[in-house]
């Protein structure tokens, strides 16, 4: 069940639907087909592809445009330094929610009737629905980002509800979740509508003609934190007792109070007590959208869930309305039988998020590990599985180490069979191991996988308070290391720093537990978005890793290693300061590199002085359209002059110039990274495309000449025009600089590395010499042998050396030399070593020439020098020291 030799390792690139995973072995595709592979999703993954590639063809204006704004668009968004980084969805998150779309919005799916259209399998039937409104299903892999897709598909129906004159979608929401551990998770994501705007959820204002930051006027309700409904829009969060309350006896038309028969029964007991009736609240609704998470709850219509639902949209019905539509999220939409879900449109496999990285990989102990594990004969259950907890300590240990050097803390999670045994192994792992004494957390957990809810307000209190540990249990403040609960806690309890599942109880099918739920505790990956293959060992009885194994039928492929004293932790690659290598003498190996104040910089303050008339631009040649051509607005990749899309103006909607320039005005800001200046330059822009952008006089409120602009000719001269003279104008040089701070290397943070070719150096102050190409490993092997040199690293961006330029753009860049070599206490090196020379090496180069310059009138106690190592010269002069190195590679050296 291998997966497709081309499938990429990145999960951002787009996957084609013929190299997604499929089971191989054809007795078990058969057999197990219902099992493994939803039967729409093949189908319409190829027509989701389609559609995509015909740049979303027939859905609406507000759909297109949302669609090319989050996935199209490049996000660079803001980190805590202040320093930016390119953000971009998962491809998995994106065919999600392109999937979505393309069913309502393309070819108008209203019921399963509709959805039975994509069925490959040829064994689904009307009859396996149980639902008759509109239902869609995303299965994706636990920590492969379903809030994020929720968020996305939130935003679509609000503003297609705002924009679309016929949309029969919803801008009120009813987000669900099973329990409140998974409630508190939405809530850190949705309170105050965080998720919108720290996410790109939201486009700029003026984006393609709508105002849709302002625009997004929705309020959050929070369980009874009810305030008064907006006509606007409102999503109600809550978990599934708010609405409903499962009952012994059924209500029934022919009850005196019909309340309870339309609307389900109030919810009882303690913990879901409301002093406000949400159910009531969200049956008076005209219009409703219902998102579910960890909605594989939903897989019986016999549920109270399934039924609450119904009776929303029943209620709606009386109203001669309809629920608009609900969507599902959950990694494993299975029944009881583990068939899935027949509404499941999108499918992200577990196998497939492993395979790129975007969670944990799982590793279990080899045969010979797994044989040293005897179950004792003891009736203390903790003494009867002290081999299996001792295994997971020395597992736990050696991944704690490595953490540690990360600032991360690694979590042991164990799991047991009822309370007195959770208790007994608890007390274990407090007597026996110094370091867990005071800190081992426990939960008790229901036979359904949530927490024990308590009945006193106390003992309620105190739950609260236990959940709260848990979920903060990653944190350095929180003193705890590792949590032993009864069952796993089933969903929800999304921490990422298990790295050690230790499993003491038996599992099967029937226990209504999947292996990948037991999986998903301890596989979100700790450091996300590093692309860093990381790591979680799974240790425990037989029973519990012949369950575990069973995962392997959906293409999870489980490594197995030695583990035990003695065996290498199994961690992402480290780089670090070789400190526990005692024949290194790190006094000596150790290099300081002085830092400079900038010496380009952008002055803002003469923005005011851009003057359009003098740009001396082509011109560009004014066009005369049809009415139906003006109203036709064609976009094209700025890069590739391909038609991305057309829109076609609503006659009715009276387009405002003042859009379009405020749209190449935010553009402007955005690439060359303008933080203020908004209203100065919207001036210059406009003066800019009124009097000379084009080769005749305009009207520039005519709708001709907004036409005009969106043709690929003027958009790139107005874009480009005003970031050249933008740089020419603020970037400049100071023509002087001072040392303002020293890099000493041996303080450098250790660091995590994504898996590649490393040498293990003897003299860098590092433990490995991680190579971006052969040349680099070349190169550092040179160095190695090099009799004439004191030290060299690797110039890794946690050494954070980097020298600002301006680069072929006009834009200030940072520069990051690939080497440094102490060639004697007096003399240093910079390095920079290149297989293909890119346009902005010159200017590199010339910058580095200039900063070895300044710092060597600045001070006189060490001479720094540079090289350009050039990947043809290196090979053909094979240099056989640093001196002859020096002496043969002189590009870019002043004569």
């Amino acid at each position: 069940m291998a997966i497709h030799p081309d499938f990429p390792p990145s999960p951002h690139n787009i996957l084609n639907p013929d190299i997604r995973w499929f089971p191989a072995d054809e007795a078990l595709s058969e057999s197990s087909y219902d099992k493994l592979l939803p039967p729409l999703v093949h189908v319409l993954r190829k027509k989701v592809k389609a559609w995509r590639d015909n740049g979303y063809d027939g859905a609406s204006n507000t759909s297109k445009s949302l669609l090319n704004w989050w996935f199209k668009t490049e996000h660079l968004l803001p980190k805590a330094d202040g320093t930016t980084f390119l953000f971009q969805y998962y491809f998995a998150q994106r065919e999600a929610v392109e999937t979505v779309i393309y069913l309502y919005d393309v070819v108008h799916v209203k019921d399963k009737y509709d959805l039975l259209r994509y069925d490959s399998s040829e064994a689904v039937s009307a009859g396996m629905f149980d639902e008759d409104w509109r239902r869609f299903v995303i299965k994706m892999a636990t920590g492969s980002g379903k809030t994020k897709v929720l968020s996305l598909i939130l935003a679509w129906c609000y503003f297609h509800k705002l924009y679309e004159p016929d949309s029969k979608l919803a801008r009120n929401f009813l987000m669900i979740a099973p329990n409140i551990i998974v409630l508190d998770r939405l809530r850190t994501d949705f309170d105050g509508l965080r998720i919108f705007f720290n996410d790109p959820v939201l486009p700029d204002n003026g984006y393609e003609g709508q105002n849709w930051q302002d625009d997004f006027q929705l309020t959050l309700h929070i369980q009874d934190d009810v305030n008064i409904t907006r006509k606007t829009g409102n999503i109600f969060l809550t978990n599934i007792h708010r609405v409903y309350a499962s009952n012994d006896v059924e209500p029934s038309f022919e009850d005196d109070d019909l309340a309870d028969y339309f609307l389900g029964r109030r919810p009882t007991g303690e913990t879901i007590d409301s002093k406000v009736d949400l159910g009531d609240i969200v049956r008076e609704i005209d219009e409703l959208v219902v998102l579910n998470d960890e909605a594989h709850h939903i897989h019986d219509k016999r549920l109270a869930w399934f039924r609450s639902i119904e009776d929303i949209h029943n209620r709606l019905r009386q109203k001669d309305h309809f629920l608009s539509l609900q969507v599902d999220v959950t990694a494993t939409p299975k029944h009881n039988n583990g068939a899935i879900f027949v509404q499941t449109i999108s499918d992200y496999p577990l196998v497939e998020a492993i395979t790129q990285n975007v969670v944990k990989h799982p590793v279990l102990p080899d045969s010979a590990s797994q044989s040293k594990l005897i179950e004792q004969q003891s009736a203390i259950f903790s003494e009867k599985y002290a081999d299996y907890l001792n295994l997971g300590v020395e597992e736990w240990r050696k991944a704690y180490v490595e953490h540690e050097k990360l600032g991360k803390k690694a979590i042991l999670f164990a799991m047991t069979d009822d309370t007195k045994n959770c208790d007994e192994v608890a007390e274990y792992l407090k007597n026996n191991f110094p370091e867990l004494k005071d800190s081992v957390l426990v939960i008790h957990t229901k036979n359904n996988g949530e927490i024990s809810e308590a009945s006193s307000k106390k003992a309620k209190e105190e739950m609260d308070i236990l959940r709260k540990q848990a979920n903060e249990i990653d944190g350095l403040d929180s003193p705890y290391k590792a949590i032993v609960s009864v069952m796993m806690l089933k969903e929800g309890w999304d921490v990422r720093n298990v790295t050690t599942i230790v499993g003491l109880r038996p599992y099967s099918a029937k226990s209504n537990i999947l292996p990948e739920q037991t999986l998903g505790r301890g596989i979100r990956c700790m450091y996300p978005g590093s692309g860093t293959k990381e790591y979680v060992s799974v240790v425990g009885t037989d029973a519990f890793m012949n369950f575990v194994e069973s995962i392997q039928n959906e293409g999870v492929e489980l490594e197995r290693r030695a583990m035990g004293e003695g065996t290498r932790a199994k961690t992402p690659l480290i780089v670090e300061v070789d400190n526990e290598n005692t024949k290194k003498d790190l006094d000596k190996l150790d290099i300081r590199l002085p830092v400079l104040t900038p010496r380009i910089f952008r002055n803002y303050k003469s923005l005011e002085d851009l003057n359009p008339g003098t740009f001396e631009n082509k011109k560009v040649g004014y066009k005369l359209f049809s009415e139906e051509e003006k109203r036709e607005i064609i976009f094209k990749d700025i890069t590739t002059n391909e038609v991305t899309h057309t829109t076609t103006l609503d006659p009715i909607t009276v387009t405002d110039y003042r859009n379009a320039i405020g749209y190449f005005t935010q553009i402007i800001m955005k690439d060359i990274n303008l933080f203020s200046g908004y209203d100065v330059l919207y001036g210059k822009v406009k003066e800019f495309i009124q009097n000379f952008l084009f080769d005749q006089e305009i009207e520039i409120d005519d709708l001709n000449t907004i036409r005009n602009l969106s043709e690929l000719e003027a958009t790139k001269a107005v874009i480009e025009t005003f970031k050249k003279k933008i740089n020419e104008l603020t970037v400049q040089d100071k023509g002087d600089v001072k040392i303002k701070d020293y890099i000493i290397l041996r303080q450098t943070r250790p660091f995590v590395a994504k898996e590649q070719s490393y040498l293990v150096p003897q003299k860098s102050i590092f433990n490995k010499i991680i190579g971006d190409s052969q040349l680099e490993l070349h190169f550092a092997s040179f160095l190695e042998g090099c009799d004439d040199v004191i030290s060299y690293v690797k110039n890794y961006f946690a050494v954070n050396f980097r020298i600002d330029y301006e680069n072929i753009d006009g834009d200030i860049s940072n520069y990051y030399p690939d080497f440094i070599v102490k060639k004697s206490e007096k003399e240093i090196y910079i390095i920079e070593t290149k297989g293909q020379e890119g346009l902005d090496v010159p200017l590199k180069m010339n910058r580095l020439k200039q900063w070895c310059e300044d710092i060597n009138k600045l001070q006189k106690e060490i001479m720094f020098d540079y090289i350009f190592v050039d990947e043809e010269g290196f090979h053909a002069y094979t240099p056989s020291s640093f001196k002859h190195l020096v002496n043969t590679f002189k590009e870019y050296k002043s004569e």
